[in-house]
């Protein structure tokens, strides 16, 4: 049976990601050369621009508070996070359209009726995000009397507000490689299906197809309904079939925009690029990437404390030429880092190693990966505690074909249930590391699933594997010392308190408290803004736990003897309970300088309690007598009563 099999698939080129039900059949010639040898640039910046509808104020202040916090919570991890993003506020369906606070970003931007800029796509600064929570600190009672609602039914052109994003994303002056628009309503439809302007909305997203803008609804209502309008618009937007929607749960969008410390999309996560080897002259192109991003400590800098300026700090190489008796600097110039070399001495002759040789021998191999065989999925443990997994999935810009053989190897290991044994080396300068290639699915639609599991698609998990074997089988008799042993009784008790104790595992309640703290503190010193830190309190609630184990509580004091305190050790005595003399202090160097407290020393035969440096000082300052540096102190003491006048001693 041949290795690589071949579906009749429906051409879609505006995929982002392989599907084995919608693929591109590069064997067809359904896609142009032109197509296939373009290389897409990921190089630029994020940029994400946030639009609310004023509408959520007819439903109550609540809900339109209740989206200015999701944007709050966006600004602030993006400025602790993803500070080179570019993030921007607008509100829609406004009665007034006051101007920004930096009124000049608007000067070459027409900004329609019914629409008002609050922030333009910039980089997140402090200054933003304090001009952003004083806005929110007086948003209840002053946005609809700045902003208002659009009169008379509150509706206002759709269709040039959304060329007003387009406008402010092509002008904001930056090099974009991903461009979202966010839309938050509770409106199932901007204007009435009978009108012009509906259908001019509609040619709209046309327009955002063309320029590779993604356009995202957050329903801010549960029981948001898609067919009246934004179906269609969100299927012409990005180039997909009408049957091809999928209704997406509101409640796990808003978490998604709440949580920026997430990337949703795929390709701005890739960690990179290697070359499948699979055997003799066979060989796929792929591309891995984590399933979340690591959430990153702020660099360290030094401030002056006079006025906590930042320390700026600038390493220089220096080579300089020496004369041979004076020493003296003869010629001195600068280089580059990587002009420097090493220099050792071999023999009688000194050998130099240039940077340029050193990376050499750093960089013999690229990174890759080799596949060493199969094995039944049921050996691999459930668990393993190596190193957080990485998704692999195919990429056709290197070598044309990898997607069909890439599906093919994905579909073979399903349906036997196998795991490929491979050895990968991640990047250049690292360690080869033993892998194993796990096959996932995607989850099927109307499965309960929270938002992190849709980065989970069709593909390979790469899962690590550790260089020892985790012991979990320990004979507690042997172990440690013999007061450990346990019976067979109270071994059994504890695997029963253990398993009471087991949770699920969400990996989105999980917080690294360090972080946490470090990010609260950050927030605190510099917008006097607080936070909940709580760490991992989310994951375990201890009341709940306690009652699990509460029926146990009365057999631990059968199986295990009550537990014996540790004898309190004595106190010291005092002077008046008969304690005994504290010892006399150490002979100072100051008195020693005494020739009179000297001769009492050598009198009262306490000299011996002078160290070697004290009995030398001794022989020099009052004897003018030097031993050598070898001297012991046995002899030391007897040359100075060798060398005391007898009356003296």
């Amino acid at each position: 049976m041949p290795l690589v099999k071949f579906w009749q698939t429906k051409k879609n080129s505006k995929m982002s990601t392989w599907n084995p039900e919608n693929d591109v059949d590069l064997l067809s010639g359904s896609e142009d050369e032109e197509d296939v040898a373009m290389k897409r640039d990921y190089h630029g910046r994020e940029a994400l621009l946030f639009v609310v509808d004023a509408n959520l104020l007819a439903s109550g202040v609540e809900r339109l508070m209740e989206a200015l916090n999701i944007i709050r919570t966006a600004f602030v991890s993006g400025m602790l996070v993803n500070d080179k993003d570019l993030i921007g506020l607008l509100f829609a369906n406004t009665k007034n359209s006051p101007p920004p606070l930096e009124t000049s970003a608007l000067d070459n931007i027409v900004v329609p009726d019914n629409c008002a800029v609050f922030l333009p796509l910039r980089q997140l600064t402090k200054a933003i995000v304090e001009h952003y929570l004083e806005f929110m600190g007086g948003a209840e009672t002053l946005f609809a009397k700045e902003y208002g609602l659009a009169e008379p039914d509150g509706c206002g052109r759709f269709d040039l507000m959304i060329r007003l994003c387009i406008e402010l994303l092509e002008k904001c002056g930056k090099k974009l490689n991903n461009a979202k628009i966010v839309y938050m309503t509770d409106v199932n439809t901007p204007h009435p299906p009978s009108s012009n302007a509906f259908q001019a909305a509609l040619q709209k997203a046309s327009d955002l197809e063309g320029k590779e803008i993604e356009f995202h609804v957050i329903p801010m209502v549960d029981d948001f309904d898609y067919e009246p309008f934004y179906k269609e618009f969100i299927t012409l937007s990005r180039a997909i079939e009408l049957d091809a929607f999928q209704v997406p749960d509101a409640q796990v969008l808003r978490e998604i925009l709440a949580d920026r410390k997430l990337k949703q999309d795929f390709l701005r996560r890739c960690l990179g690029h290697f070359t499948f080897n699979l055997g003799p002259n066979l060989s796929m192109s792929v591309q891995y990437y984590n399933y979340f991003q690591r959430r990153a400590y702020p660099h360290k800098v030094q401030i002056l404390r006079r006025d906590n300026s930042v320390v700026q700090s600038k390493r220089l190489i220096m080579v300089r030429e020496l004369e041979k008796e004076s020493e003296e600097i003869k010629h001195e110039y600068q280089i580059k880092s990587t002009g420097g070399w090493y220099e050792c001495n071999v023999g009688e002759k000194n050998l130099r190693i240039s940077m340029e040789q050193v990376n050499r021998m750093r960089n013999l191999h690229k990174p890759q990966m080799m596949l060493l065989g199969f094995k039944h999925r049921s050996s691999m443990p459930e668990v393993t505690y190596s190193k957080p997994s990485n998704f692999m999935y195919p990429d056709d810009q290197s070598i044309i074909g990898s997607k069909r053989l890439f599906r093919a190897l994905w579909e073979r290991c399903l349906a036997r249930e196998k795991i490929a044994i491979c050895l990968f080396m991640c990047k250049r300068k690292s360690i080869p590391r033993y892998v194993a290639l796990v096959p996932v699915e995607a989850p099927e639609k109307g499965e309960e699933k929270n938002y992190r599991s849709l980065l989970c698609g069709d593909g390979f998990k790469i899962v690590y594997l550790p260089e020892a074997k985790h012991i979990r089988h320990i004979d507690m008799c042997d172990w440690n010392k013999p007061d450990n042993a346990a019976s067979d009784a109270g071994v059994e008790f504890f695997q029963k308190i253990i398993k009471k104790l087991r949770v699920d595992y969400h990996p989105n309640l999980i917080n690294d408290p360090t972080l946490d703290a470090l990010q609260a503190n950050l927030l605190a010193l510099s917008l006097d803004f607080t936070t909940d830190s709580k760490g991992m309190d989310n994951l375990l609630d201890t009341t709940h736990q306690d009652k699990r184990i509460e029926k146990f509580l009365p057999d631990y004091d059968e199986i295990f003897a009550p537990d014996v305190e540790p004898a309190k050790k004595r106190t010291a005595k005092t002077a008046t309970e008969g304690a005994s003399a504290s010892k006399m202090p150490k002979i100072d160097m100051d008195q020693i300088k005494s020739l009179d407290f000297v001769l009492g020393l050598i009198e009262e035969q306490r000299l011996s309690s002078c160290t070697s440096v004290q009995l030398e000082f001794i022989l020099k300052e009052h004897f003018n007598f030097v031993l050598n540096k070898s001297a012991t102190k046995a002899k030391l003491l007897e040359k100075i009563q060798e060398l005391t006048p007898k009356g003296a001693s």
